[in-house]
């Protein structure tokens, strides 16, 4: 039995045992280190070998998505998976063929754990036909082996195509909404024609249920990025940039295509404020999304909150005095208030630990609802990346600082499981994904045709947008 095999890290996936406290005890058990018997490092060899099940050990679950998800910072994921199955194989190998097959029948349940945890927590990672390959190897390595560890591999290799075949439906609905939503909005040269174009309150005039539809978008969107997507964007010498092919072209764009749905949101919120030609008609919008961000607070859909109030921050908005004046704001400025950027966000922060504390205790699935504000998950495991080294001087790998990004996405794991328990309503989802928006020089060019410049700046910003969006249209 290797050292350290007793270690425990609580039942939970994953806990706070990556942190030193005080300053404990430190041992070193080949090219293993560990702090008051917590791994903190060792070298990518011993790593790898710890990942390794044998008849007597299972790794510790929190280990196995903490070096599944971090050791793309070293190497392919398809490098490891063909090293630990050689291992796995090897380490069963005797020179007698008969006592080599009782003791891979005897190992062969724990390879076939790892590989299910490995599928079901990080299945992109089987986009590559090569980790497929080595998937179908083992599986017929397995058969040759034990039957109940066969048909567990088909089951496991079946719920994985799913997912996987799942994952291709959805990037390419994804597309095709984004194809109808890049049509161009009604012409400006015509803003009061473009003015009878139906608006989010023709969609829908109640916030609560604007607020439950994008949830459910939030909630779709988000359980479709793989928790591997954070660590593969941030990691600059990822080892990843020197392999091509389907696996590095599709590494992150489920992640990607969520921050592109925030600004979206932001660009349909100044859209359908700039767009009316009466000012109480402007006016009634910006008070409908107050209301909806709101309704997003309470709900605890913090990203979606968070676009609303960009969109309203946008400049084309936020010039728009005249309109503004018919507004009550107070409710707006108590938002804010929420997710003001001040001391790193801390009233937002608190808030969110809130909405956390709500859903680990919820009594229904509504109240399990946690939508953090993303572009700041996605900057706080960023700096976490580049704050820390990944290898220290000896040349073993920092494990301390895996545990924390672990920490930080397995949060987001929990987070991305819950199902959006609101009634659907596809017309308004419709509306919402597909509806065309204006550029920011559209935008621009909406509100001055709103609320006329105020000064010569303004002034020769309307006429040369004018004349660079007419060159556009007609060139187009």
């Amino acid at each position: 039995m290797r050292q350290c095999d007793c270690l425990h890290f609580g039942c939970s996936l994953f806990n706070s045992s990556g942190r030193r406290h005080g300053h404990g005890v430190t041992a070193s058990y080949g090219e293993m280190c560990y702090h008051d018997n917590s791994l903190v490092s060792a070298s990518l060899e011993a790593l790898i070998q710890h990942l390794v099940p044998t008849v007597d050990y299972y790794p510790d679950r929190s280990y196995v998505f903490t070096f599944l998800l971090s050791s793309r910072l070293f190497l392919h994921p398809y490098e490891l998976m063909t090293r630990v199955c050689h291992l796995c194989v090897e380490q069963q190998r005797s020179g007698d063929a008969l006592l080599d097959k009782i003791r891979f029948r005897e190992v062969a349940p724990k390879l076939v754990q790892l590989l299910t945890e490995w599928t079901e927590t990080f299945p992109y990672d089987f986009r590559d036909e090569r980790m497929m390959r080595c998937l179908k190897d083992m599986t017929h390595h397995v058969a040759r082996g034990e039957e109940y560890s066969w048909r567990a591999m088909q089951q496991m290799t079946q719920r994985l195509i799913k997912r996987l075949s799942a994952l291709g439906q959805y990037e390419e609905a994804v597309s095709a909404l984004n194809a109808v939503a890049m049509e161009r909005p009604a012409s400006l040269k015509s803003k009061q024609a473009s003015g009878q174009r139906s608006d989010v309150m023709s969609a829908c005039d109640d916030p609560f249920v604007l607020a439950q539809q994008l949830t459910h978008i939030e909630l779709d969107r988000l359980s479709f990025i793989g928790p591997e997507e954070f660590i593969q964007t941030f990691a600059r010498k990822d080892p990843l940039e020197n392999h091509k092919g389907f696996f590095r072209k599709r590494k992150t764009s489920n992640l990607e295509a969520y921050v592109n749905w925030f600004n979206r949101l932001s660009y349909l919120v100044a859209t359908e404020i700039c767009m009316p030609v009466k000012k109480k008609h402007r006016a009634r919008i910006i008070e409908f999304f107050i209301d909806v961000a709101q309704e997003c607070f309470n709900i605890g859909n913090f990203n979606s909150l968070m676009a609303i109030i960009t969109g309203m921050n946008m400049s084309p908005v936020a010039r728009l005095r005249k309109t503004w004046s018919k507004v009550n704001t107070d409710k707006f400025e108590i938002l804010e208030h929420q997710m003001d950027p001040s001391s790193n966000f801390s009233n937002y922060r608190t808030a969110l630990r809130g909405a956390t504390q709500r859903s680990e205790t919820a009594h229904s699935s509504q109240e399990k609802i946690v939508i953090p504000f993303f572009s700041l998950l996605i900057k706080d495991i960023y700096f976490l990346n580049e704050g820390c080294a990944s290898s220290l001087t000896n040349g073993h790998i920092n494990f301390e600082k895996l545990w924390e990004l672990a920490k930080q996405v397995s949060e987001f794991l929990v987070w991305r499981q819950v199902i959006c328990p609101f009634d659907r309503d596809r017309r308004i989802l419709q509306y919402l994904v597909t509806t065309p928006v204006f550029s920011e020089d559209e935008l621009h060019l909406a509100s001055y045709e709103s609320e006329g410049p105020e000064n010569n700046m303004e002034k020769d910003s309307r006429r040369s947008l004018r004349s660079s969006l007419l060159h556009r249209e007609n060139r187009s």
